[in-house]
């Protein structure tokens, strides 16, 4: 198949990660920008781009690049494409766009040119005009402006990628899937220890671990693609793509989710379920002050409070907890921590092995890995220990440093009602302790894709295999709860042929790339 240039983005700090998701997915000409990583592939690497990447946010095909100083300039050339490649009077679209130009102040008054020109080109030759359509349309288009430089491109995607699906209820201000499954990526766990979060939320940390660790497409959970509704989409080759299963595998060690609060529980509980991840995953509430070292090598990761959205009445005072804990209960494993404020780090009173800037929303965060040992620091330096490995001392080097001068929020340090709080309090007594031994209490892996054993959250038992082979897609569709099976399906094969995708990369430049920059945008 012919190969083009696609685009996928991502979230700032994560460009590397998902140009490694790239490499091993078979994709050439990688090219690393600020929120983006430029590619080329063929149709099936764009198939498996959207459905298989687990830190992009969305992926495009660019269809022209151009030059434009004046709105009129970006008319002319959206008015030279021949649009009867991508659209038909029937057909609905959406134009998208992100503007950073001294010239083009707004970038909707650019979304409005990029439409009027198609429109006008339709109503020359046709004497009709397709429609616009917000939500859902059948063509989304994206167009990026960075000062005279233009990018038109057809998204594949449709919805952001972060949106994976299982995702029932949410606590308030979740994680981005997204920026979560990054997180996991970058501290190098695929699944060969037990994986603790302290501070679970939704439970995303957990979930997108579990599917990190068994190999399972974070796709599988989607509805649709944009792609889908193109002209040339090729039903069998997707087919074959979501059929595909043979990098999916079981896992020896266990994920354990806790959280002080009950209803955040509740809520991972059930997310866990619908993504069908009981098997892997405990849940259990437990506040973490009375958090017990683990019979065996684990590793954690956690994104408590900022004192932002969520806050806690007492915040520094969570930070000291949380370096106790890590000091006198965790020796001999990685913690892995993403917050905020400077200030929050200082009351850990641990030293990180490495720092890591990335964003949360708006927000400029940090990851810290923090690296405990058993016994005085001085006594493991005199064996020969040390907390910083050569690779992470020279990322370390490589990593601006983070900023010191952010001041508290008013009212951070006494409860405020305007404010949604976390509380950590110490006044609750139906907490459930530690237990390494204990009896697992997450369910059986439900049949999100395979049709096995977690009942949905309406008690109902989900179709087996042999039951669900005649139904058609478009009859299956529905969120859980309904009468219609909760996960993406459409017309099986019996053939599920895999196909090699470990080719080799290179990092090489596009020959019509003309700005290294040029999809610095906002995040979706």
């Amino acid at each position: 198949m012919q190969e083009f240039e696609l685009i996928a983005k991502t979230f700032q700090g994560l460009e590397t990660v998902l140009a490694t998701e790239l490499i091993e997915l078979g994709a050439n000409n990688i090219k690393i920008g600020r929120r983006m990583v430029s590619f080329t592939g063929d149709k099936e690497l764009m198939y498996r781009a959207n459905f298989q990447l687990r830190t992009a946010i969305r992926v495009l095909k660019p269809i022209k690049h151009f030059q434009a100083k004046a709105a009129e300039e970006v008319y002319d050339a959206v008015k030279e494409i021949d649009w009867s490649q991508y659209l038909t009077n029937d057909t609905t679209f959406a134009v998208d766009s992100v503007v950073f130009s001294n010239e083009f102040r707004h970038s909707k008054f650019v979304a409005y040119k990029v439409k009027d020109a198609i429109v006008d080109q339709f109503r020359e030759k046709t004497g009709n005009r397709p429609n616009i359509r917000i939500v859902n349309p059948d063509i989304k288009l994206h167009i990026h402006v960075a000062e005279y430089d233009c990018t038109l491109s057809l998204d594949s995607s449709g919805e952001s990628l972060h949106r994976r699906g299982y995702r029932q209820e949410a606590v308030e201000a979740p994680l981005n899937e997204v920026l979560a499954a990054g997180i996991i990526l970058q501290t190098g766990w695929r699944g060969e220890c037990d994986l603790i979060d302290p501070m679970c939320g939704s439970g995303t940390f957990a979930i997108e671990a579990a599917l990190i660790a068994r190999g399972i497409s974070p796709g599988v959970f989607r509805q649709e693609y944009a792609f889908e509704k193109w002209a040339d989409f090729d039903r069998e080759l997707f087919d074959r793509i979501y059929e595909d299963d043979s990098n999916e595998h079981e896992v020896e060690h266990h994920i354990y989710a806790y959280d002080i609060n009950r209803h955040a529980v509740e809520i991972a509980t059930t997310n866990v379920k619908a993504a069908g991840l009981g098997k892997d995953i405990t849940v259990a509430q437990q506040d973490f002050k009375d958090f017990k070292k683990p019979g065996q090598k684990s590793i954690m990761v956690m994104n408590p409070p900022y004192g932002e959205r969520i806050s806690s009445p007492d915040l520094l005072g969570l930070y000291k907890m949380i370096g106790e804990r890590l000091k006198h209960q965790f020796q001999g494993n990685d913690a892995w921590i993403l917050s905020y404020r400077e200030e929050c780090f200082d009351q850990i009173g641990l030293k990180p092995s490495l720092r890591t800037p990335l964003f949360n929303g708006s927000l400029e965060c940090e990851l810290r890995k923090y690296q405990t040992f058993e016994g005085k620091f001085n006594e493991m330096r005199a064996q020969g220990g040390d907390i910083k490995t050569a690779v992470e001392r020279r990322m370390m080097s490589e990593k601006k440093r983070f900023k010191q001068n952010r001041s508290f929020k008013k009212g951070l340090d006494e409860a405020d009602d305007e404010m949604p709080m976390r509380r950590f309090g110490r006044d609750r007594r139906d907490r459930k302790p530690y237990e390494r031994d204990g009896e697992r209490k997450g369910g059986e892996r439900r049949g999100f894709r395979r049709g096995q054993d977690d009942e949905r959250p309406d008690g109902r038992k989900p179709f087996r295999k042999e039951e669900r082979k005649d139904f058609r897609r478009d009859d299956r569709r529905g969120r859980i709860g309904d009468d219609r099976n909760p996960r993406r399906s459409f017309d099986r094969r019996d053939a599920r042929p895999g196909r090699s995708s470990n080719r080799e990369g290179r990092f090489n430049k596009f020959n019509n790339t003309n700005n290294p920059n040029r999809f610095e945008d906002e995040e979706d």
